[in-house]
């Protein structure tokens, strides 16, 4: 099978040696590592419907990956496995102005597709913390979210057609441009969060908006956690709907500030960013609300950023978060459990209570708008008594997301590290409904098995 892919694609784009296949055998999921039997480069969707066809020939396992910033596992290989990395298929090839659309390959990088429409007046809204070195095929096969998600939504939100290939080699186009199409079953959906179980996106066909005339970006502090929860409520409450709406706890704050010197208040219990956008009279009508409401509900101060410069610094503060915390100790464990938004309080409350019960480090920052939060587990990989303890902990947080209503993942994904738990969140029925998806359209078990649930 090697010596096929290398007639195929030349030596250049197979990798064998051990050395080579290292960077390939982990994401940016912690304490999850396997190195696969070769990693191959491909250039066209034909080239991928040829690999798919060796693979299935030799029963090998198929794990596509693009730049490996993933949080849940879903493309570290599996034993034996073969990696087809997408990275080379990097071209985008249309911006089509009259229909507000981008047609890209999988490997362009998410930053590239919102500068491309920012510079032709348009606006992706879809901005996963990675963006800057995650790509499209990967936020595509991971539904991936970002802080714009409370006003804009998710991936999925932006996808309007997606070329496939199958397991079996076949090539698929799912979906055009039309507004309106309900045409057979929504198969493009199917695709959208799959993770790589399904088949190999090679193409994805992207929505735009017209880009936002203006934006206001305020900070608000608080003493006490619950006020800033009362604060997300009553905004919500009022029908008004931020382009961005997080949160920073304790922890989080002091370490943000300690690595990217943004001028944050190092004695506040709760941090809320929030972003309101559009045209310039209903921004600034919404930012004056917005700073009521924050005073009204216990906020000991709210900034406001005076010009665009200081706004993206007060985003740095959140887009900061992880690479902050992660200098803390040798192992950091990104989670995001998510509730609805009345549960938020109670929530916090609980990781709190489960760091100090397992005597373990946790720090909350998140999604507050959208009741998607990511407790922080820092850690030690290393220590054999800690992580079964992270392990322990991270289970009843699961097990309290889903008693208040919510989700094991918001954003991140399935993959390896929330398998486990999916059985639960779905119920036997649904649980197996998704078994025979994969079973109809993966017979032979060859992509990305072991992920969302085991391999069989």
């Amino acid at each position: 099978m090697i010596d096929a892919l290398i007639r195929l694609l030349g030596p250049d784009n197979v990798l064998t040696a051990k050395e080579d296949l290292i960077p390939y055998g982990f994401d940016g999921t912690a304490a999850l590592k396997q190195l696969p039997r070769a990693v191959v480069f491909p250039h066209t969707a034909g080239e991928i419907s040829t690999i798919l066809k060796l693979a299935r020939e030799h029963r090998t396992p198929v794990v596509t990956r693009g730049s490996g910033t993933g949080l849940s596992g879903g493309s570290v290989p599996v034993a034996g496995a073969l990696v087809l990395c997408v990275l080379k298929l990097d071209r985008i090839l249309e911006v089509d102005e009259k229909n507000l659309t981008m047609l890209v390959e999988p490997g362009v990088v998410t930053q590239r597709i919102f500068d491309t429409a920012d510079a032709a007046g348009l606006f992706y809204p879809p901005d996963p913390g990675s963006m800057k070195i995650s790509t499209i095929g990967g936020n595509v096969a991971e539904n991936a979210g970002g802080l714009r998600g409370l006003k804009y939504g998710v991936t999925r939100d932006y996808v309007m057609g997606l070329e496939v290939v199958l397991a079996d080699g076949s090539i698929c186009w799912l979906g055009n441009k039309c507004v309106k199409d309900v045409a057979g079953y929504n198969l493009r959906d199917l695709f959208i969060g799959s993770e790589g179980t399904l088949g190999v996106i090679t193409k994805v066909l992207l929505k735009l908006l017209p880009k936002p005339a203006a934006r206001q970006t305020l900070l608000a502090t608080y003493a006490q956690m619950d006020a800033a929860a009362e604060t997300v409520s009553a905004i919500i409450a009022a029908k008004i709907i931020p382009c961005t709406l997080e949160f920073l706890d304790r922890k989080t704050i002091r370490c943000v500030e300690d690595f990217a010197k943004v001028g944050l208040p190092l004695d506040a219990e709760a941090l809320l960013l929030i972003e309101t956008d559009g045209h310039p009279a209903a921004a600034e009508d919404e930012a004056g609300r917005i700073e009521a409401l924050a005073k009204a509900n216990g906020a000991t101060s709210v900034k406001r950023a005076a010009n665009a410069a200081e706004a993206a610094k007060l985003a740095t503060a959140r887009r900061s978060a992880f690479s902050a915390l992660a200098r803390l100790k040798p192992t950091t464990i990104l989670e995001d459990a998510t509730v609805p938004r009345s549960e938020l309080a109670k929530m916090i409350r609980f990781i709190e209570q489960t760091a100090a019960k397992h005597r373990l480090d946790i720090a909350t920052f998140g999604h507050f708008g959208d009741g998607n939060l990511h407790p922080t587990f820092l850690t030690n990989e290393r220590d054999t008594a800690e992580m079964h303890r992270v392990e322990t902990a991270m289970k009843e947080i699961f097990d309290y997301a889903l008693s208040l209503g919510g989700t094991i993942t918001g954003e991140h994904g399935v993959g390896l590290a929330k398998k486990a738990y999916l059985r639960q969140q779905l119920g036997e029925g649904s649980y197996r409904l998704l078994e025979m998806v994969k079973r109809t359209l993966d017979p032979d078990g060859i992509l990305n098995p072991g992920k969302i649930f085991e391999r069989k």
